[in-house]
């Protein structure tokens, strides 16, 4: 009877290995997005620093870099991507009708969002934090001496419910004045409609270098009154996808850490020992890829065509000045970090 027991145990953990071993099964996502030869990604309509077009139509950002790794990764092309702008209120619903693949637009990761909405978040591009801006006429110096005054604030996202608890938490009777897009919310403040200007810090940087007629007569007040997780999002329903899309980001974390760029990446695939650059590049026996139902070479064009992280953000982010903070990898001060790349 032991003996038996100890046989059909053996057989399970045999079993139970093959399967972890197995590539997984495309679901209709994927398919759609193979078959079509393009991904449709959700940004935002303009924010520079995250998702923003020029004059010749050419998108950049943190966040179309990572709708480029995920074509990189599943088309072989990064440029392979058609962006679809959408407002905050839009966003959501794009992405549950099938309108795009996955949302890219600097959206925060919070447990109504991602237990309700009928989509998954696949991991942290930024973290942010929400805050205030002033014309530095009016002499303040922190959130809690705003009483009373009006602020202008996007419906439909978690800035405004944040303001509301700041609000009556601190017992400050602040007026919110709402609009149904950033651009608007934007225009209000700067034309002098609301005394204040709330959204996540990142973008007041970018609005006030980038809107404001003279950015030094607006300052940004000091106080962070919340914790914005900012990440992509997929569809329920396509597990290889939602995988995939996952781990293109952590490929390009992985490749910071690892000192893999895109400018010595072909290099440290053809001579580098380390296994774990190896790996990643797909120079070993491992194949990483074809767990995820990929090539080897999946993180290798990623790197190549997009870079790694910290090229990214030293692209998009930096030149709005903000320092790298928590977004730095965990072995130089920040908290950003792939889990294991094997």
């Amino acid at each position: 009877m032991i003996r038996k027991t100890l046989k059909i145990t053996s057989a399970a953990v045999a079993t139970a290995a093959a399967l972890l071993a197995a590539p997984a099964h495309a679901g209709k996502d994927l398919d759609a997005i193979k078959s079509r030869g393009t991904l449709v990604c959700g940004v935002h309509q303009g924010l520079p620093g995250f998702s923003a077009a020029d004059s010749q139509g050419r998108w950049s950002g943190i966040d179309v870099d990572v709708c480029r790794a995920v074509a990189a990764a599943v088309l072989r092309d990064a440029t392979k991507v058609r962006y679809v702008p959408l407002t905050a209120q839009q966003r959501f619903t794009a992405l549950q009708s099938g309108e795009i693949d996955m949302l890219s637009r600097n959206t925060t990761w919070t447990l109504t969002r991602d237990a309700s909405l009928g989509l998954h978040f696949t991991g942290v591009t930024f973290y942010d934090g929400q805050g205030f801006m002033v014309p530095k006429s009016l002499n303040v110096k922190s959130a809690k001496d705003l009483r009373g005054a009006t602020v202008c604030v996007e419906s439909g996202t978690t800035t405004e419910l944040n303001l509301t608890d700041f609000s009556r938490a601190n017992n400050l009777n602040l007026r919110p004045v709402v609009f149904n897009d950033s651009a608007s919310a934007t225009n209000a403040y700067f034309s002098g409609r609301c005394q204040v200007y709330t959204t996540d810090a990142s973008g007041l940087a970018a609005y006030r270098a980038n809107n404001a007629q003279r950015p030094d007569d607006h300052v940004i007040l000091p106080d962070l009154i919340s914790k914005e997780p900012l990440g992509p999002a997929v569809r329920r329903g396509d597990d290889e996808f939602f995988a995939i899309v996952k781990w293109a980001l952590y490929a390009m974390l992985e490749a910071e850490e690892l000192g893999i760029t895109s400018a010595n990446v072909d290099q440290m695939r053809a001579s580098s020992t380390n296994p774990n650059v190896r790996r990643l590049l797909g120079a070993g026996n491992e194949d990483t890829g074809r767990l995820l139902g990929l090539d080897k070479d999946w993180a290798y064009r990623i790197i190549k065509s997009v870079g790694n992280y910290g090229e990214s953000f030293e692209r998009n982010i930096a030149p709005l000045g903000l320092p790298r903070g928590l977004n730095n990898l965990w072995n130089n001060g920040g908290i950003m970090y792939a889990p294991p790349v094997r």
